[in-house]
């Protein structure tokens, strides 16, 4: 019997959670005429058709098909799976590569043929309907309406025209946030900065755009792509459309801006929602130039620093980058000052009161010394990893034994398909030998599908791993030294860390360490494997306070 597995999608021009059940229902229909049976069930909601590589649901069902789990792919119509003519493209090659079919109600069997018309015409389609869509919006713009979201200050006017129908693109201020935002340029233009005003701005529990905490970049935003409170000219009664035009990132399926010229801007005069006046608007301007003149040479650094970055693959800055932090608040600690860490809620937007900052060798140096011995200690071991041992070699033999028997309940299947075959050529058919035989052969697919869905077995854990564990991880700490070997021993000691948590001391330059181990981490270095399995931890003090200049 042939095994298939259901597709389906809805997107923003079809915001119904409902159609999803209805793809799915006429495509079980289909398949139970076609006598498939139905193995497994791939959804995506309310996702654009435009990019199958933000897909959960697609995503799972390309790597099920790797795995033989199913012979056909049933949708509703190729424009369900994919609207990109690459995309389905290179869909249609792996399932190709992995021996399973596209079918779909609409247009039969997928074929090459399929691919290449379909595609463009799917490609076209999206292409009419942006261009459709930007002219709206631009004539929304030239209207004095808002051609996208509400922004901070304004709210949405919500009413019903002559024919009773919503009014769209409407905005009016919001008295409240408009005092916010003239406090803002105020506090800017007279020199304070954006990470300050934002600090006191959270402080006072006022809430920020789409109620978030206060950001210095909120404030300050990018000028050149008029982001941020004190570049957005809409205060000032100026709506620009236009600005930006956003194209998908190949790799990646995201969304990736670009500034258009300034010729292609759509510019509308809208005094009735100005909050923030002509000389304060200029004096900000001001204010803005000053700052740019005197950070000249510091941007460029800055600049050379992030191409630098961009040219080392993305890899962390520094040992354990992104692992560390905040014991008080949760927050990230990140670099504050040269080479040492600090809080980034405390220092970006003052809604923490850890000040306290720490050496980045030293933080370094003791993490990698709690490692081997606190981690994994033998009384860390006895606890988390024995029991997880015992559970998982546990686990193994009960695995065995399944297949064990799979096997013989398959070989009994198959001997008696062939005695019931056997007895027809023989000439002794009857009618209920039809009815055994597709028994017989739904058994068999059954006993099939359960012996690939049964997980590769995971190796049976040493008991003495904690010591193998230590000894790798002091090699891989001596690595370091080595600029060869240092990105490779780098990654390999960020994978047993989940996370570095500082918390201050009772006394000045006073703080503790704990760390939590990534339990999958720690084994797959043990024990030389790939990791398979959600991440497990262990949580161990790394060391206890100290003092720290």
């Amino acid at each position: 019997m042939i095994r298939t597995a259901l597709y389906a999608r809805y997107s923003s021009d079809n915001q119904s959670e409902n159609s999803i059940e209805d793809q799915f229902r006429v495509c079980r229909e289909q398949a139970k005429r076609e006598r498939w049976r139905i193995v497994g069930t791939y959804h995506d909601a309310a996702i654009s058709g435009a990019s199958i590589t933000l897909r959960p649901g697609i995503q799972s069902l390309l790597q099920d098909a790797q795995t033989k789990k199913f012979d056909v792919v049933l949708a509703e119509a190729l424009d369900r799976i994919s609207r990109d003519q690459a995309d389905v493209a290179t869909l249609f090659k792996h399932l190709k590569f992995a021996g399973v079919r596209i079918v779909t109600l609409v247009e039969g069997e997928i074929s090459e043929l399929h691919v290449g018309l379909k595609g463009t015409m799917n490609a076209l389609f999206l292409k009419d309907l942006a261009d459709k869509t930007r002219r709206g919006l631009r004539g929304r713009v030239e209207n004095g309406k808002s051609g996208g979201g509400v922004c901070y200050g304004y709210n949405v006017v919500k009413r019903l025209n002559s024919d009773g129908e919503p009014v769209t693109g409407e905005r009016k201020i919001n008295v409240a946030e408009a005092e916010i935002v003239c406090r803002i340029f105020r506090e800017f233009s007279a020199g304070k900065s954006p990470k300050a005003i934002a600090a006191d701005l959270n402080r006072e529990g006022i809430p920020g755009p789409y109620g978030r905490v206060w950001g210095d970049t909120t404030i300050r935003g990018h000028v050149s792509r008029g982001t941020g409170i004190v570049n957005n000219e809409l205060y000032i009664g100026v709506m620009i459309w236009n600005r930006l035009h956003y194209v998908k990132n190949p790799a990646t399926g995201r969304r990736v801006s670009r500034p258009n010229p300034e010729t292609e801007w759509v510019r509308t005069e809208v005094p009735g929602l100005r909050i923030v006046e002509d000389d304060l608007w200029q004096a900000t301007r001001r204010r803005q130039e000053e700052i740019s003149r005197k950070y000249a040479n510091v941007t460029k650094g800055v600049r050379a620093y992030h191409a630098a970055k961009l040219n080392s693959l993305r890899r962390p800055a520094f040992l354990f980058s992104g692992l560390i932090k905040c014991g008080c608040c949760g927050g990230n600690y990140g670099i504050i000052t040269r080479d040492r860490y600090g809080c980034l809620n405390r220092y970006r937007r003052g809604t923490c009161d850890n000040g306290r900052t720490i050496v980045r060798d030293k933080i370094e140096a003791r993490v990698l010394a709690g490692l081997t011995e606190k981690l994994v200690s033998a009384e860390a071991v006895a606890e988390a990893v024995q029991a997880y041992a015992e559970g998982l070699n546990q686990m193994n033999r009960e695995r065995r034994a399944q297949t064990v028997l799979d096997r013989q309940k398959l070989e009994k299947v198959e001997r008696g398909i062939a005695g019931i075959m056997s007895a027809i050529e023989d000439g002794m058919y009857q009618s209920a030998m039809k009815a055994r035989m597709e028994e017989l052969e739904q058994e068999k697919q059954e006993i099939i599908a359960r012996m690939n869905e049964v997980p590769q077995d995971v190796p049976d854990i040493h008991p003495n791993i904690a010591e193998i564990y230590r000894k790798k991880v002091q090699n891989l700490t001596a690595a370091l030294d080595d600029p060869q070997m240092y990105a490779e021993a780098a990654d390999a000691i960020r994978s047993v860390v989940g996370e570095i948590i500082v918390t201050p001391g009772d006394k000045r330059g006073e703080f503790q360490i704990s760390l939590r181990g990534e339990l999958m981490g720690i084994l797959d270095i043990a024990t030389e494997r790939k990791s398979q399995s959600p991440p497990e931890v262990i949580t161990k003090v790394a060391s206890g306070p100290r003092n720290q200049h």
